[in-house]
């Protein structure tokens, strides 16, 4: 029997998503958790990669449990947030067909990417301090060259094993949240490794007036990665949802 589970976590204290020797990942923590409370070994295939200190919320991972395993899916719940790390926290169980796959069925992602402007001693966990305050409005015309499928190369970690840098880019803006609060928001079909963080940083280059709007164009054409602005750090970095081209409907 096949089954989606929605969680969130806090990335600050994993090396990322998937497992790795010698450091902690959310993978590894998730099916330690789901082993205990099913009683038999699980294996867990996640929505995507998150890198270090990246964070999510209602992220999708599917794993299998044995034919006629009887179990209370709210009480599974509670029991499986009592054993997680104080960092993860699952929200709900989907029963699906047997061939549902977390991350290949999946057909859009949501990252956004929160900054302050001002300095606040309560968010260096959860944001980027970024000063003077960068042109939103410059930021927004350059991000609209990213819309479209492209070769995204010139955001993509160095070394990464994938065999396409293809991408769907649906949506990518700024918006300010309040007067020191800026989120960016960016929806694709898939991601590479540091895309979001390597698109963040060129923006923020553009947006600080080192380069005009269409440097971003000319470092997407390049295919370089050399040509990019700087990764910015993960812990400002949210997965905010993962969408399937079927209903999920949870387990009571």
């Amino acid at each position: 029997m096949r089954l989606f589970v929605s969680l969130s976590y806090n990335g600050a204290s994993f090396s990322g998503w998937q497992s790795q020797l010698n450091a902690p990942s959310v993978q590894d923590e998730v099916e330690r958790t789901l082993s205990i409370a099913f009683a038999q070994p699980v294996s867990v295939v996640g929505a995507g990669r998150t890198d270090a200190g990246v964070n999510a919320r209602n992220y999708i991972a599917h794993f299998d449990i044995e034919d006629g395993t009887v179990f209370d899916a709210q009480a599974t719940l509670r029991k499986c947030n009592a054993i997680l790390h104080k960092s993860i926290c699952f929200h709900a169980f989907y029963k699906v067909t047997a061939d549902a796959h977390a991350r290949f069925d999946a057909v859009r992602r949501t990252y956004r990417y929160h900054l302050h402007t001002a300095k606040d001693p309560f968010a260096v966990n959860s944001l980027y301090f970024k000063f003077p305050a960068p042109d939103v409005e410059k930021m927004n015309r350059a991000a609209e060259y990213l819309l479209g499928e492209h070769d995204f190369s010139s955001f993509e970690k160095v070394g990464s094993d994938n065999t396409s840098s293809i991408c769907t880019v649906y949506e990518a803006f700024w918006e300010k949240i309040d007067g020191s609060h800026l989120v960016f928001t960016v929806s694709a079909n898939r991601f590479l490794r540091n895309m979001v963080r390597a698109i963040v940083g060129t923006l923020l280059e553009t947006g600080g007036s080192r380069h005009d709007e269409k440097w971003v164009l000319e470092v997407l054409e390049a295919k370089n990665r050399g040509k990019a602005g700087q990764s910015v750090p993960g812990e400002a970095l949210f997965l905010e949802e993962v969408a399937y081209p079927y209903e999920l409907t949870e387990l009571k």
